[in-house]
């Protein structure tokens, strides 16, 4: 998108915003962008630590003078009339200055919609990045914007919108898309000299994997081999299955396998990997959303958790000759991969704010329905009294292991994840259940509501869902 695209017709307007979680990393990948933006500006930023806010906001360039650390109502609309960036700790005093758009980022499920509805009901834009907000609350938080006539949407630069954007442009082309996704958020660095594989920070031992650089003759053979040889690392974070979670209410694509396929897979072989059974892929059904381990050498380029595409080919000579220019084609020619290695988190994200203010349009899906819900499993015996724990970077749930339901898999009394999340259980959960609403004995209220009306607004068209 251009900017220049984007401005066309709107005057000399600048969009004020709002941003909650605002000491955070995808914050501060925002507020450093917006320093570049003349047409764009933060109006009132909100996080529990001020002075780690500020502190942050001096480091990025602003001024002293620029800033205002408010406490009371009156004190934030006297900052903002006099053009100071206000900060607060106290999310209730986020109205108290004029702003267009919410940027929601605290990762906090009760929280981060409560601070959602409160806008969308005060005819205010949102947008979501918190994505456990979304996948509990994002089909009512849409109905809301409809009624309030106001824009709630995904965020440019994190993976969901950038895989609804890539899917989007693939439909409008007639692409025949089979499935779509995102590498996880770590690479898997391989060092064949030393017979080491490197994520993050934590190098293990995987001599077999340099002889499993090659995608064998039996594509699933070779995976599960993969997998076998970095099994001491961990697989399928839970951050992963929230926001596909997300892609699947926007897109209809939904998850092939509940704790979705998780390849090992170098680039060069997504094609290959995500085709159908019969034609020796990972795929039981075409219409899926998953998500791989990005498997690499260390002078190679990483996917840096982008996302992807992969399409049937038609006219097999496009695609010979796509190939030859260096494209994912499959070794039988009857798929493609098409991807975006990348996203910038915030730097991407004055896209979806510019957009949404001047030109009501949202980043992500236009129509979300219950495609696919994000649920739990109990990892082991669960007794009674126990409290379901939210922590971590990933934003785990203690004891419970993540899963992605497709809507026709999913009970009626489900328990999304992050509505499960912190609460604390009403009787004993047998290992490998499901967590359900009875299981939960103070779930937050307005987030099961909202659960329960968005379910129910935007059930699955009869027909439409892949």
């Amino acid at each position: 998108m251009n900017l220049h695209h984007l401005f066309a017709d709107t005057g000399d307007r600048t969009v004020r915003y709002a941003l909650s979680g605002a000491g955070g990393g995808f914050a501060r990948t925002l507020l450093a962008q917006t320093r570049h933006l003349d047409r764009l500006t933060p109006a009132v930023l909100c996080d529990r630590d001020v002075e780690r806010l500020r502190t942050m906001l001096l480091d990025l360039g602003h001024r002293p003078s620029e800033l205002r650390v408010c406490s009371t109502a009156r004190d934030v609309a006297t900052a903002a009339d006099e053009g100071c960036v206000v900060l607060v700790a106290d999310d209730a005093l986020l109205h108290a200055a004029p702003w267009d758009i919410l940027v929601e980022a605290t990762g906090s499920p009760a929280d981060g919609y409560a601070m959602a509805h409160e806008a969308l009901t005060h005819g205010r834009h949102v947008a979501m990045v918190s994505k456990e907000v979304d996948s509990v609350a994002g089909l009512h938080l849409a109905d809301l914007a409809k009624e309030n006539g106001v824009v709630y949407t995904t965020a440019d630069g994190d993976q969901p919108a950038n895989l609804i954007a890539l899917v989007t442009w693939a439909e409008l082309l007639g692409l025949d898309i089979v499935a779509i996704g995102k590498s996880s958020e770590y690479d898997l660095v391989l060092d064949p000299g030393a017979g080491t594989v490197t994520q993050l920070d934590t190098t293990v031992p995987a001599p077999e994997l340099t002889g499993l650089l090659t995608l064998g003759e039996d594509t699933r053979a070779t995976l599960a081999a993969r997998a076998a040889a970095v099994a001491a690392l961990p697989v399928g974070a839970t951050a992963d299955y929230c926001e596909m979670a997300v892609v699947a209410t926007n897109t209809g694509f939904r998850p092939d396998v509940e704790r979705l396929h998780y390849p090992v897979a170098r680039i060069a072989e997504l094609a290959d990997i995500y085709s159908l059974r019969e034609d020796g892929g990972v795929l039981h059904r075409p219409g899926a959303v998953d998500v791989f381990s990005a498997l690499r050498l260390p002078d190679e380029a990483s996917f840096a958790g982008g996302v992807f595409v992969v399409v049937r080919t038609t006219d097999q000579v496009t695609w010979e000759t796509l190939r030859g220019k260096g494209h994912v084609v499959s070794r039988d020619g009857r798929y493609a991969a098409i991807y975006l290695p990348y996203h910038l988190m915030g730097v991407e994200t004055p896209l979806s704010l510019l957009s949404a203010v001047l030109h009501h349009r949202p980043s992500g899906g236009t129509d979300p329905r219950a495609h696919a819900a994000l649920a739990g499993r109990a990892q082991h015996d669960l007794p009674e009294g126990t409290v379901l724990t939210m922590g971590g970077h990933h934003h785990d749930v203690t004891g419970v292991q993540a899963v992605l339901l497709r809507d026709e898999d999913t009970p009626a009394d489900i328990a999304p994840l992050y509505l499960a999340a912190h609460a604390t259980l009403a009787r004993p959960v047998a290992a490998g259940e499901l967590i359900t609403m009875a299981d939960l004995a103070d779930a937050d209220e307005n987030l099961r509501q909202a659960w329960t009306l968005g379910r129910s607004s935007r059930a699955t068209v009869t027909g439409g869902a892949r």
